[in-house]
């Protein structure tokens, strides 16, 4: 019996060979996810700097994956989905279960709860971010913002009274930390604008492209000699930020308000006057075209 040829090309667009390129975003993505779960093991273990250090390398690892995959063109579907599912692991869960190992246990069913509700937290930003990705009712200068504090920066942010008990510094009270996890997990749902600066032009011009570089590796060198010093400095800085990027959003929109409203308020500087006879109009005028 012959074979079928629609049959065999559908068998052959099915199992077509995918580019490599659309596989690096995906295991750059899959790596963050190893690093969330291993996060995770090593707060059970009691080694909360390992843990920290874990969380931090796959927030850098989400930075880069988006980044990697445009400028590959390696975009997909499937990497899109895979992204938010590493996003409420590495930066919902993981984080979560690090404050709960190391004090939130301290107030059993309450600690739980907060933990808890901030990885759900983490989970519903996410679910709100993709559903509203494509929102054609958007105003164009909305581009410049999220919608409530992302998942990566709540759990950099959350962690900062383990940053500060790794310099030194006493434990906050167990009651504290817990009200301070369930503040940023109200800040990650709420409809808060913070500045993404993803409009922001990453073309370098040419004579700072060795300061670029500079500036770069002596960050790197800091973050991997005062980790704690950068990551609390900088957690302190994104909350003072918050109020400022409200702000911004509140002046564009105004802005955006007012340079709508201008044109449909207008009048003529010179209008017709009442008595003047009426034109008519060019589309309901039926003299032959060379006449117009």
């Amino acid at each position: 019996m012959p074979s079928d040829p629609n049959s065999t090309e559908m068998r052959r667009r099915r199992f077509r060979p995918i580019p490599v390129r659309m596989l690096l975003p995906n295991v750059i993505t899959l790596l963050a996810i190893c690093a969330g779960l291993t996060a995770i093991r090593l707060s059970t273990e009691d080694q909360m700097e390992l843990a920290v250090a874990a969380i931090v390398f796959a927030a850098v690892l989400d930075g880069i994956d988006g980044r990697v995959a445009r400028m590959i063109k390696g975009q997909s579907k499937f990497g899109a989905e895979l992204d938010s599912l590493a996003d409420f692991v590495n930066f919902g869960v993981a984080p979560g279960l690090i404050l709960y190992f190391w004090q939130l246990h301290e107030l059993n069913n309450g600690g739980w709860i907060a933990a808890m509700v901030f990885a759900i937290s983490g989970g519903l930003r996410l679910a709100r971010f993709n559903a509203t990705m494509d929102d054609p009712n958007k105003p164009a200068f909305a581009a410049n913002f999220f919608t409530g504090v992302p998942a990566p920066a709540g759990a950099i942010t959350v962690l900062l009274p383990v940053y500060l008990a790794f310099l030194g510094l006493p434990k906050p009270p167990a009651t504290l930390t817990a009200l301070y996890t369930l503040l940023v997990a109200f800040l990650m749902v709420s409809r808060l604008p913070v500045f993404s600066g993803k409009t922001i032009r990453m073309r370098v011009p040419p004579e700072m492209v060795l300061p670029v570089f500079v500036s770069v590796i002596f960050f790197i060198a800091l973050l991997i000699g005062y980790p704690w010093h950068i990551l609390s400095a900088g957690s302190v800085l994104f909350l003072l930020s918050l109020p400022l990027g409200w702000k911004s959003y509140r002046d564009q929109a105004r802005a955006a308000a007012a340079s709508t409203a201008a044109p449909a308020g207008m009048v003529p500087a010179n209008p017709a006057s009442p008595f003047a006879p009426a034109i008519a109009d060019a589309s309901e005028d039926d003299r032959p075209d060379r006449l117009h």
